[in-house]
């Protein structure tokens, strides 16, 4: 089933929608949403609402100085969770602020989000983040749901290009979206010092004693980090040599 349509969630923004219940049938429902063609992908994942306020303002400047910028020269597609919290809003708000022109993609489980004149299903659903282009619905009720989605979603975006994960402070889900993202066989990029998930998997890199599923991660070798106090030039080069690898058009 591919449901498409069009709404605003706010203002600023009037984003394409598609409603997608089957993996076979992703790329004809992106395409119905002008979501086509190869070209670099940048998945965030991480922390939603349960950031601290200190560490959230540290992020927004990297958002702003490194991660918005990198996908705005690039002309790279970003891929994230799609509510109006934690990384999801810093990327949403650095896009506007920068007055950026790249697809930002939100992938949600419907029965997890509040859509605009439909009945909200679950009291602790998230509203979506107003600056996104484009959103994409999925089957599932609970946190989490969207994690296996998310990451074919960013796989199909690529086609071949390079495309890479951030795992930005996080929680438990952050593990599930880093785990789909390692059987996908995309590079992760974990900000050391951000907090949180994010730090126990750059902790078990360094062969701390951590979490065994950051020790797991680590063994499939798609994992590095980038330490956030290395400042927004430097994350925003690792980024750019990341995505421009193999894909020198984009540079």
């Amino acid at each position: 089933m591919n449901k498409h349509r069009q709404f605003r969630p706010c203002h600023a923004v009037r984003p394409e929608v598609v409603f997608c219940t089957n993996y076979l049938e992703l790329p004809d429902n992106l395409s119905s949403i002008e979501l086509c063609g190869s070209r670099p992908v940048l998945a965030i994942v991480g922390g939603a609402s349960k950031i601290e306020a200190e560490d959230m303002a540290r992020l927004e400047e990297i958002f702003l100085r490194a991660i918005a910028p990198v996908a705005e020269r690039l002309g790279a597609t970003v891929v994230d969770g799609a509510t109006d919290a934690g990384v999801m809003r810093c990327i949403g708000q650095a896009r506007s602020q920068i007055n950026g022109t790249f697809p930002l993609v939100g992938v949600a489980a419907v029965g997890t989000v509040v859509l605009p004149n439909e009945k909200q299903s679950k009291e602790d659903a998230a509203p979506l983040e107003p600056n996104h282009t484009h959103f994409v619905f999925v089957p599932g009720q609970s946190w989490g749901d969207e994690s296996p989605w998310l990451s074919y979603v960013a796989k199909v975006l690529a086609d071949g290009a390079p495309s890479v994960t951030i795992a930005i402070n996080g929680g438990e889900i952050t593990w599930q979206d880093v785990a789909w993202s390692a059987i996908s066989g995309r590079s992760i990029i974990v900000l050391s010092g951000s907090g949180r998930t994010a730090d126990k998997i750059a902790g078990a890199l360094r062969g701390e004693a951590t979490d065994v599923r950051g020790k797991l991660l680590v063994e499939t070798g798609a994992v590095t980090a980038i330490d956030l106090k290395s400042g927004p030039e430097n994350i925003a080069e690792i980024l750019t040599r990341t995505l421009a690898d193999s894909f020198p058009d984009a540079v």
